[in-house]
């Protein structure tokens, strides 16, 4: 039996480090994670509704939170200048406002930085959502894969891996494809791997997509 572990959780402490930042007691540590998960959430949604962007997706990296007893800070970064860049002070004062309100936190200010990624075709979420709407839009996996493929190698990662999974194609038989290119050291902990499990929803039914990109060696 294949013994899976995630390769972010597998190198925390050496390469990666954790996306949330708070301490909680036993009891309420459950309410914690899903306090982070309804802000990721939360701001998902608004920027999926509120997107300017040409590409057609939004673009988040990724989404960091720090809490502390009375500041719940959050960190997004983006790829791609979106309607959180070019309205810059009032599109975030319009999403704290969204997320304080779905959130429901009297005891605690909520603040959101953005910080934009220099190399966004380097960040796994990103490359995803790229793939995931080639699928809606009925292309062939095979070109959605390669095309990410190529979009990495602008970058300067060492190499990546691209796997989708499901009824690919519309067969009535769901299997798993996938293409590597370049170096992906999975069990070697002091390569640092971005990882990312995304989930898209076609006409066939849902196809899973996961992304290894193998960054750098220390």
């Amino acid at each position: 039996m294949g013994q899976k572990i995630n390769p972010l959780g597998f190198r925390l402490g050496t390469t990666q480090s954790h996306h949330s930042f708070w301490f909680a007691q036993p009891q309420n540590y459950s309410t914690g994670v899903q306090e982070d998960e309804k802000i990721r959430n939360c701001i998902k949604d608004y920027v999926q509704k509120n997107k300017r962007t040409s590409s057609g997706f939004e673009g988040i990296a990724c989404i960091k939170i720090k809490k502390r007893i009375d500041l719940i800070q959050v960190i997004i970064y983006i790829g791609f200048p979106n309607l959180l860049i070019e309205g810059r002070t009032r599109g975030i004062e319009e999403l704290q406002m969204n997320v304080q309100k779905d959130f429901h936190s009297v005891n605690r200010k909520l603040n959101i930085a953005i910080t934009r990624v220099e190399n966004p075709y380097g960040q796994p979420n990103i490359l995803a959502e790229y793939i995931a709407l080639q699928l809606k839009n009925r292309v062939s996996f095979r070109k959605a894969m390669k095309k990410a493929i190529e979009l990495t190698e602008q970058t300067d990662t060492k190499g990546i891996q691209v796997q989708i999974a499901g009824r690919i194609d519309g067969k009535e038989i769901a299997r798993v494809e996938w293409i590597r290119e370049g170096r992906v050291p999975l069990q070697t902990i002091s390569a640092k791997i971005d990882h990312c499990s995304h989930t898209t929803r076609t006409i066939y039914g849902v196809l899973g997509i996961k992304i290894w990109i193998f960054v750098d060696e220390k």
